[in-house]
């Protein structure tokens, strides 16, 4: 079985819920027929690897070569150290780095952890993409830190609240490794 056809019944299995009625309430505060909890898988060892794999080779196919990969804390953790520990094994690292959503009160007081500095050329990753409100945030965070945004890639788009356009209006590529239709198709 292909990798991705893996990683999407990896998914169907532990992190999509779906019903005929919108009952899931989401942050946005809409309510949608289905839900996606992305870290019951990106959290899990194989859906760790295979998170880690085709996100790197998505950046290898796109012809990028960032210095590091990182989003908000906590959807796009699991996904930025799959990357980082999957692009050492292919002896070509990605630093991770994490956004936290305010930054600490005590010692250095910085917005974003990890091994990156202004001017490190990198991708923006989230879990998944409604809005794009928490990705929005990772990338103004990045910028005032002076990070160089190459692209944004999100694990699943949901297609709905226009999540993709709002990212795109700040000026950034944005790329997707599965999308709803990958688990609704023959739902309606």
């Amino acid at each position: 079985m292909h990798e991705k056809d893996t990683l999407i019944n990896i998914i169907k299995e532990r992190s999509f819920q779906y019903s005929s009625e919108p009952v899931f309430k989401l942050t946005s505060g809409a309510v949608s027929s289905f839900y996606f909890n992305m870290k019951k898988t990106t959290q899990s060892p194989d859906g760790m690897y295979l998170v880690g794999k085709l996100v790197f080779e998505k950046i290898k196919e796109l012809g990028l070569a960032p210095n590091a990969i990182g989003g908000l804390t906590m959807g796009a953790d699991p996904i930025a150290y799959a990357v980082a520990m999957h692009s050492y094994y292919c002896k070509e690292p990605i630093q991770a780095f994490v956004i936290r959503k305010e930054p600490k009160e005590h010692g250095l007081r910085l917005p974003i952890e990890g091994n990156v500095k202004a001017g490190d050329h990198v991708i923006i990753i989230d879990d998944v993409v409604t809005t794009g409100g928490s990705t929005i945030k990772a990338v103004n965070v990045a910028k005032e830190y002076g990070l160089i945004i190459d692209a944004v890639i999100v694990l699943v788009d949901r297609c709905e609240q226009n999540g993709r356009q709002n990212i795109e209006a700040l000026g950034y590529p944005v790329y997707d490794i599965l999308t709803v239709n990958d688990f609704i198709a023959g739902k309606n």
